[in-house]
């Protein structure tokens, strides 16, 4: 199973860890210490050797950070944890706080009236982070100020960082080489006058160099540091063990293999100046380049939006990886329909799915943890089934399924909502709206130009008409064969990017009654050129294509609450699942679909 149960958030052992913590602090003279659930690469997942918020806490969750001061510890979560942190955390010692609603910086100066010294990690933050949080603290008597990491000196049995192999990711898969993506983007810094870039996102690592890692679980990420210069040579800061002789003679000539503990060095003979991405690159970075007075710039890693917009051979693998995934989820589909009620569990539903995934002899990974939340736990937006938490389902539940595979030729994440025994009216009602709004995103054509916050309401507006809400965005970039959440494309209300061709994205609006249910339809999309109809503007247009092709589960659905053209449109996106999945199932899969893709 690459899927754990073991029970990780160990609440009970928060107080003595804080006060361990504030020891130290006080030692030093420091009011207070940041812990961001976050590596130097600034990654979604981080190894065990950084979970330090999850050590010092007990929250388990992807986002979030932790201010500890000497007589308050304050846990920032967003939406998607609120509900979740609640039963991680020893609630006596750790105050969960809104974020972003509520920002570091006020809350500092809320908290310390009378000023005092922070420290951070300068290698856990971004340069926009501090300047952000330095800019609320404006006059108010506390400095930030960096140090080396505090937990780390009260952490005994910390894991070892990751040393996991690198390996040669197939150019026909990629659809370009690294010789030629590196040139392009050596163009670009020779345009804009600056000399290097340097490049610290392990996704940006792996898709410019085409190589993978297992650094992360779940995410073929190697981590490491790279420096590239506007010649198109690259300097790469990795153990030397990681770097098989295959691999060496993949990167070639151009490419300079070097040690990790030549990074710093290395910035400091930097001829300026220099490109570094503020939201992503370490903190320490800039103080290295601004220790040595080498010239820097602000910009975003040139890495980003051509990782973003996949090419033909990417989005052509990706096609393949969904059909694969699909058919495996529908075998799953299958299987569950045909368990007597009340005979399952979330953990048996987590399990099974993996097995079919498995099945395919072509699973690598699982995409992230399988999400199974039944009844008050699919209310939870990224609930993790342990031992302690696991459920029954029950006659009149939803379960909530959100899950994913890594695949050579791509990255999957879909979720499925399915009913145990009879749905209520209003688990259906409920369900028809999200239904509705991931229809509308489904069938969009917009102008170029418009970016995610442009769109975000469309998927919200029959939530929205009866009072209701979902608190996470519609849509988030995935990769292929890289990470599940990647940036920067987004369909959420923040999100200023122009969605551009080739960018995948997720469809997933949700909505969640905490305590009682959750619900969430997810397909993968990707940006298209979208044909004009008769009669349309000389102005270029966008639409997406659907990837993922499951059934949306019938039951769940009132026909009577959809328009003509939604019912075209889950009519025609079940014909297609017939046509393009039905070839690939077993004999009683193949019935299944029948009946699961009826026409409304």
């Amino acid at each position: 199973m690459f899927q754990s149960f073991t029970e990780s958030a160990r609440p009970e052992q928060g107080p003595a860890r804080l006060t361990a913590l504030r020891a130290v602090m006080a030692k030093q003279g420091f009011s207070g210490f940041l812990i961001p659930r976050a590596d130097a690469h600034q990654g979604e997942y981080v190894a065990p050797h950084d979970e330090r918020l999850q050590w010092l806490t007990g929250f388990t969750g992807s986002a979030g950070f932790c201010a500890a001061l000497l007589d308050r510890a304050g846990v920032f979560i967003d939406g998607r944890y609120r509900t979740q942190v609640k039963g991680q955390v020893a609630l006596s010692h750790f105050t969960p706080v809104p974020w972003p609603e509520i920002k570091l910086g006020p809350w500092l100066a809320d908290a310390l009236s009378q000023g005092g010294r922070v420290a951070y990690d300068p290698w856990l933050h971004t340069p926009d982070q501090i300047t952000e949080a330095e800019k609320a603290l404006e006059n108010s008597g506390i400095t930030l100020e960096p140090s080396e990491n505090l937990v780390d000196a009260i952490w005994p049995d910390q894991p070892a960082p990751p040393m996991g192999a690198v390996s040669v990711y197939p150019e026909d898969l990629a659809g370009e080489t690294h010789a030629s993506k590196r040139a392009r983007l050596a163009k670009t810094l020779r345009s804009l006058g600056q000399k290097s870039m340097v490049i610290t996102l392990p996704d940006c690592l792996a898709w410019l160099l085409n190589i993978r890692g297992s650094d992360i679980a779940k995410n073929p990420l190697p981590h490491g540091f790279a420096i590239l210069y506007d010649t198109g040579h690259l300097s790469l800061f990795m153990p030397a063990e990681k770097l098989s002789a295959a691999l060496r003679t993949h990167l070639g000539p151009e490419i300079t293999p070097c040690p990790p503990e030549a990074f710093v060095p290395a910035l400091h003979s930097l001829l300026g100046p220099v490109r570094v991405d503020t939201n992503s690159a370490p903190m320490k970075v800039v103080l290295e380049l601004q220790e040595a007075s080498v010239p820097w710039v602000a910009g975003q890693d040139l890495c980003l939006l051509p990782k973003a917009t996949k090419t033909t051979a990417e989005i052509a693998a990706t096609r393949e990886a969904h059909l694969r995934d699909g058919a495996a989820m529908c075998e799953f589909l299958t299987w569950f329909d045909a368990q007597p009620i009340g005979s399952l569990s979330e953990i048996d539903v987590v399990t099974t799915l993996e097995g079919y995934r498995r099945a395919t002899n072509a699973l690598l990974d699982i995409s992230f943890d399988t999400i199974a939340g039944t009844g008050e736990h699919g209310a939870i937006m990224h609930y993790r089934v342990t031992e302690t938490s696991n459920k029954r389902l029950e006659d009149g539940h939803l379960i909530v399924v959100d899950s994913g595979g890594q695949y050579i030729d791509g990255t999957t994440d879909i979720t499925r909502t399915l009913p145990v025994g009879t749905p209520s009216h209003e688990a259906r009602t409920q369900f028809t709206r999200v239904l509705q709004g991931m229809i509308a995103i489904s069938r969009l054509r917009f102008p170029k130009g418009l970016a995610g916050r442009d769109i975000d309401a469309i998927a919200r507006f029959p939530l929205w008409t009866a009072g209701q809400d979902f608190d996470h965005g519609t849509g988030h970039g995935v990769g292929v064969y890289l990470c599940v959440h990647e940036g920067p494309q987004r369909i959420s209300r923040v999100s200023e990017l122009p969605l551009q061709p080739g960018m995948i994205l997720s469809n997933e609006p949700g909505y969640y009654r905490e305590g009682a249910f959750g619900i969430r339809i997810e397909n993968l999309i990707v940006v298209e050129d979208s044909n004009p109809p008769i009669g349309a503007d000389d102005r270029r247009m966008y639409g997406f294509e659907t990837l993922t092709y499951v059934p949306i589960d019938l039951r769940l659905i009132r026909p009577e609450m959809l328009g003509p053209l939604e019912k075209e449109w889950i009519n025609h996106y079940h014909g297609v699942c017939r046509d393009r999945i039905g070839p690939r199932l077993s004999d009683e899969a193949r019935v299944w679909l029948e009946q699961a893709t009826r026409p409304i």
